[in-house]
C-alpha cells in the first residue's frame, strides 16, 4: 500500500513478532503512508515453522530460526522496494522484537557486520554468524530449574521481583540463558555478543552491536530496574562474566547511530537515517496507544492484558514492571488474566441464551454494585492470582453456589474488572485526575461492557484500535528519538496522531459504590486463594 509520493521526511517502525515482521512508515504529521508485512510460515516455508515457530518433543522448548529473521528482512525490504518505496526520505527508524527470545552472535560476526556486501543478501551474508541457530523465544517453558536457581541465589522470588521487575519466569532470558550455557557449553563458549530479538533486529540495520534498551532489558530477570543497570548478584547467578557479552543497557530513546552503508548502497536509504534503539513489543505498544501517565490500557482478549504507565513501581510476585520505554524516569507494568473472552462467553451462553444483546441487556437491568454480589470465575488456573474454579458471593460475604441469570452476568464483568483494578494498584497504578481507561480486543466493541469498566475504574474509556500499535509506537520512537535530545517529550513529539473514541464515561455515583466494594473484593479473593484446589 502507498500513498501518494511526496518528498518530507518519513520515520519507519519495524515489529519482529511470533508470526510475522510488519513494516509501517510514516510521515511528519504521523499519517501512515506504506504498510506491508511478511510471513513466516507461508512466505518461507524452507523454515518448516508453525506460528512462526519450532515446538520441540519435550512440549516446553520452543525456538525460532535466526536466519529466518534475517530472510524476512531481505524478502520485505525487496517488497518496498518493487512498490517504489523511496528509502532515500527515511530519517529515523526503530522497531520491536518479540519480548524475552535471545539471539547468540558467533565469534567474528562483529566483523562480519562491519563488511557487509551490498550485492547479496542479507541471510546469506550472515549464514555462519549466529552460535546457536534457533533462538529460544517467549513461548518456551523449558527453564524452570534455572528460574529455582536464580531465585535461590538472590534471596528468593519477591527479592528478584524487586530488584528486576518480576520472579523468575521461564520465558525470561537470564533462565533461557543460563539453560543454553548448560546444555550447549561449545555453542556458548562460541559466543561474543547475546542480543534481544529488538537489540538484533537493531544490530542488522547499525551494521554493529546494538545496545540492549532499558524496557526490553526488564524482560531478562538481569536487569535492576531502579538503577538501570545489569544487577550483578543477578548476572552471578546466570553466568560469570556475563555483562560482556551483554554489553552496556542504553536508554530506549537513544540514538544508536546511522544505518551502515549495506542499506544506503543497497536500498538507497540516506546516509544521515538514524537508527533509534529497538525495544520489546508491549513497551512498543505502550508507544503506539501513546499511553500517558495515570492510563491504563485493558486489551480484552482470550486472556486479559493490562498496560500500565506507573510513576513508583511496586513489584509484586504476579506482573511485571518494566522502566518505560518513551519516559527514561518512568515506569510501566504488564498484568495477564487468562480467564477473559472465553468466560465472558461461557456466561453469555450459561446465562444470556447465548445472545450478546441479552447479555448486554443483564448489565443495563441490573444496578451498580450488582446488589452486593460478587462473582471470581476462573475456568481456567488464573495466573493473577493464582486460582481456578467458581467462587460466588452474597451482600454479606456468604458463599452462595448459584446467582439468577442476569445477576450471574454483572457479577462476572464486575469481578473481571474489579479484579484487574485490584492487581493495577498493587503494582503502584494509582487513578489520577485526567486518568483514561483505553480499551481495545474483541469485548471492546460491547458498549455496556465499557460503561462497567468505567464505573469500576470511574474514569472515562475510549477505545482504540490496538492491531498495528507495537509497529505503529517505533514509528513513533523514531520520530520521537531524534528529538529528544532537545528535550522534546514524547507526547509533544506524537500530538498529531488521531485520538482514540470516547465510548463511555462514568455513572456520578460509581466511586461511591466501587470503592468500598473493591476492598471487600480483595478480602473475597484471600478467602478464595485460601480455599484448597479440587
Amino acid at each position: 500500500m502507498m500513498a501518494a509520493a511526496q518528498d518530507g521526511p518519513l520515520y519507519l517502525g519495524f515489529d519482529f513478532s511470533t508470526q510475522q515482521l510488519k513494516v509501517v512508515a510514516v510521515d511528519g504529521n504521523l499519517s501512515v503512508v506504506h504498510q506491508d508485512n511478511v510471513q513466516f510460515d507461508s512466505e518461507l516455508p524452507e523454515f518448516r515453522t508453525l506460528g512462526g515457530v519450532h515446538i520441540h518433543a519435550d512440549k516446553l522448548t520452543v525456538t525460532s530460526p535466526v536466519l529466518m529473521w534475517v530472510k524476512a528482512l531481505d524478502l520485505l525490504l525487496d517488497k518496498m522496494k518493487k512498490a517504489g518505496f523511496d528509502f532515500s526520505r527515511v530519517i529515523g527508524l526503530s522497531g520491536s522484537g518479540q519480548q524475552h527470545g535471545s539471539v547468540y552472535w558467533r565469534r567474528g560476526a562483529s566483523e562480519t557486520l562491519k563488511q557487509l556486501d551490498p550485492n547479496l543478501d542479507l541471510h546469506h551474508l550472515l549464514r555462519d554468524s549466529f552460535s546457536v541457530a534457533d533462538a529460544p523465544v517467549w513461548m518456551d517453558s523449558s527453564t524452570g530449574h534455572q528460574c529455582q536457581d536464580l531465585q535461590a541465589s538472590v534471596g528468593g522470588p519477591r527479592r528478584l521481583s524487586e530488584i528486576t521487575g518480576s520472579r523468575a519466569y521461564e520465558r525470561f532470558t537470564g533462565n533461557q540463558i543460563a539453560k543454553v550455557r548448560h546444555t550447549q557449553p561449545e555453542s556458548y563458549q562460541n559466543t561474543e555478543r547475546i542480543s534481544l530479538v529488538s537489540s538484533f533486529a537493531a544490530s542488522l540495520f547499525l551494521g554493529d552491536y546494538a545496545a540492549i534498551d532499558f524496557s526490553d532489558g526488564s524482560g531478562m530477570n538481569l536487569l535492576d530496574i531502579r538503577s538501570r543497570t545489569w544487577s550483578e548478584v543477578c548476572l552471578d547467578a546466570v553466568a560469570p562474566q556475563l555483562d560482556r557479552l551483554l554489553g552496556a543497557p542504553l536508554p530506549s530513546t537513544s540514538v544508536l547511530g546511522g544505518v551502515s552503508s549495506y542499506w544506503v548502497q543497497r536500498f538507497g536509504f540516506s546516509e544521515r537515517c538514524g537508527v533509534v534503539a529497538f525495544t520489546g513489543d508491549n513497551p512498543a505498544s505502550l508507544a503506539g496507544m501513546r499511553l500517558q501517565d495515570g492510563d491504563i490500557a485493558v486489551s480484552l482478549g482470550t486472556s486479559d492484558t493490562v498496560f500500565l504507565w506507573i510513576q513508583e513501581p511496586r513489584p509484586a510476585l504476579e506482573g511485571h514492571v518494566f522502566c518505560n520505554p518513551v519516559d527514561w524516569q518512568a515506569y510501566m507494568a504488564l498484568l495477564c488474566f487468562k480467564n477473559g473472552s472465553l468466560t465472558r462467553e461461557r456466561i453469555r451462553n450459561r446465562s444470556a441464551g447465548g445472545s450478546w444483546d441479552r447479555f448486554s441487556a443483564a448489565l443495563r437491568e441490573t444496578p451498580l454494585g450488582n446488589g452486593g454480589n460478587i462473582g471470581f470465575f476462573f475456568d481456567t488456573m488464573e495466573i493473577t492470582p493464582p486460582a481456578v474454579g467458581v467462587h460466588l458471593f452474597d451482600s454479606g460475604d456468604k458463599q452462595v453456589s448459584s446467582l439468577s441469570p442476569q445477576v450471574e452476568v454483572r457479577a462476572l464483568v464486575e469481578g473481571q474488572f474489579l479484579s484487574r483494578r485490584l492487581h493495577a494498584e498493587r503494582l503502584g497504578y494509582s487513578i489520577i485526575p485526567g486518568t483514561r481507561v483505553l480499551a481495545t480486543g474483541g469485548a471492546s466493541s460491547n458498549k455496556e461492557i465499557l460503561q462497567v469498566l468505567s464505573d469500576v475504574f470511574n474514569a472515562p474509556v475510549y477505545t482504540i484500535d490496538l492491531s498495528n500499535s507495537a509497529c505503529l509506537g517505533s514509528a513513533y520512537r523514531a520520530l520521537h528519538g531524534l528529538a529528544a535530545e532537545s528535550g522534546l517529550s514524547f507526547f509533544d513529539a506524537v500530538k498529531k496522531a488521531s485520538d482514540p473514541q470516547l465510548a463511555a464515561t462514568p455513572h456520578p455515583t460509581a466511586q461511591e459504590v466501587y470503592g468500598p466494594m473493591l476492598k471487600r473484593y480483595a478480602l473475597l479473593e484471600e478467602r478464595v486463594l485460601q480455599e484448597p484446589r479440587l
